[in-house]
């Protein structure tokens, strides 16, 4: 019962806030028994509907993920059900896929089941050693391909250790070892590829995400003269522990000014920002994300606090941050199945250019991690291109981080200024979505 109850919650969108003293979201967050329940619910889909056809695309017919606790491979965490915080002593799982009989099984050669989705295959009291054990599987199943996650551009699909390997070989009749191959692809596209069950969870952590920035940037928050950007950040970092949420990374505050140079990049992306109080005229920015339910958001978004004169954004400031849409729309638009991250990066630089903007583009893929999995669509300090991640193709049903920054010359200020922006994107079949939004007007504070 309780399983209809959170999915029908979900589709409706029928979240409803637990208050926790706290006024924002919108929608409920679960508490951690109804959190694993659902956490579980979403592996389970992906095991059964999703992760065939992955197979079956990638041409690997057994996938091998080998850990040992505190050590996991990334892409086995990500397959460890809510009661399993860590793997337990070497965890072992087999996934073969018999696509003639269409098939898939899913085993765990450990002293364990884990959780309901994989079944333990191995008795010790019967055969103690475990490499055996597996082995005796391999031979029965007699596989093609035996996928094994090594890979050297793509860390999150480089999760096997050497001594893990080493000793797997030892183990493994030499017949088989000409079958080990890479599965770079196959683990790249079970981190990436999202459902369209975790795609309703994901909308809501969207709006989460605005909503909790919407209070941070608010007269309720900051006070001119008086507030500072680490007040800011450490609101943020509290209200997501208030609401039983956690951040993936330390959010940032950072101003910008009239009377301020504007900082050289390097220093904007690669030093600490400075704290400083917030006053009337700022123009402020934010970095910010949470992580729930196995998913995460990555938002970065503009505010202006009104000087007492003032009741809306100045004029100047709103046509600077439209030239910022413009970028995302130029990128967006230039996202297909298929291209490079670099051939997107490319063709999105060479057409804000032509329209007389002054773009940087820096988008990485979203999701199951923070900088997840995928191509690669420039980096900051990389605005020709990145080699290996940025030559994978861009997948269908996919999350992105839409990251990007133009620099725009302000008269009034006689300064240029950065419009530095970041929402979460959904490109599904050759179409291309916000998750939940974007913002397109600076958010005005006026002083209390």
């Amino acid at each position: 019962m309780l399983k209809k109850i959170l999915y029908i919650c979900i589709i409706l969108g029928s979240f409803s806030c637990q208050k926790n003293n706290n006024e924002i979201p919108k929608f409920t967050i679960l508490s951690e028994k109804e959190r694993a329940i659902l956490k579980d619910e979403l592996l389970e889909d992906r095991f059964s509907n999703l992760l065939p056809k992955l197979m079956d695309d990638s041409g690997i017919d057994m996938w091998l993920l080998i850990s040992r606790e505190y050590n996991e491979d990334p892409v086995l965490k990500t397959m460890l059900p809510a009661t399993w915080l860590n793997a337990r002593r070497r965890t072992i799982i087999v996934f073969y896929r018999n696509k003639e009989k269409n098939t898939l099984e899913r085993l765990a050669v450990a002293r364990y089941d884990i959780g309901k989705s994989i079944k333990s295959a191995w008795n010790k009291e019967q055969q103690p050693d475990q490499w055996k054990a597996l082995t005796a599987i391999i031979e029965e199943k007699n596989p093609n391909k035996i996928g094994m996650n090594f890979s050297k551009h793509f860390a999150l699909a480089d999760g096997l250790v050497k001594t893990d390997y080493e000793e797997f070989l030892e183990n493994l009749p030499t017949a088989f070892h000409s079958k080990i191959v890479s599965a770079e692809n196959l683990a790249i596209a079970w981190i990436e590829t999202r459902t369209a069950k975790e795609m309703l969870l994901f909308k809501d952590l969207v709006k989460i995400t605005h909503d909790i920035i919407d209070e941070a940037f608010s007269d309720k928050m900051i006070k001119p003269g008086i507030t500072t950007t680490e007040d800011v950040v450490w609101f943020l970092r509290q209200k997501v522990t208030d609401l039983g949420l956690e951040t993936w990374f330390h959010p940032t505050i950072d101003v910008q000014r009239k009377n301020d140079p504007l900082k050289s990049h390097i220093e904007s992306f690669s030093k600490q920002k400075e704290e400083e109080i917030i006053v009337e005229g700022d123009l402020l920015h934010c970095d910010f994300g949470i992580t729930y339910i196995g998913l995460n958001t990555d938002c970065q978004q503009h505010a202006y606090v009104l000087k007492s004169n003032e009741n809306e954004v100045p004029s100047f400031l709103k046509e600077a941050f439209q030239k910022g849409n413009r970028v995302q729309d130029l990128l967006t638009s230039n996202m297909k199945s298929g291209k490079t991250g670099n051939e997107i990066l490319s063709k999105s630089l060479a057409d804000g250019k032509n329209e007389g903007l002054r773009p940087s583009i820096y988008t990485h893929p979203l999701g199951t991690f923070g900088h997840s999995a995928g191509t690669t669509i420039g980096m900051w300090d990389s605005q020709n291109g990145v080699p290996f991640t940025g030559d994978y193709a861009l997948r269908k049903n996919t999350v992105y981080a839409i990251e990007l920054n133009t620099t725009v010359f302000i008269k009034e200020w006689n300064k240029d200024i950065r419009i530095m922006l970041e929402e979460a994107g959904f490109f599904g079949d050759d179409f291309f979505e916000y998750v939940n939004e974007r913002q397109t007007a600076i958010k005005p504070i006026k002083a209390k």
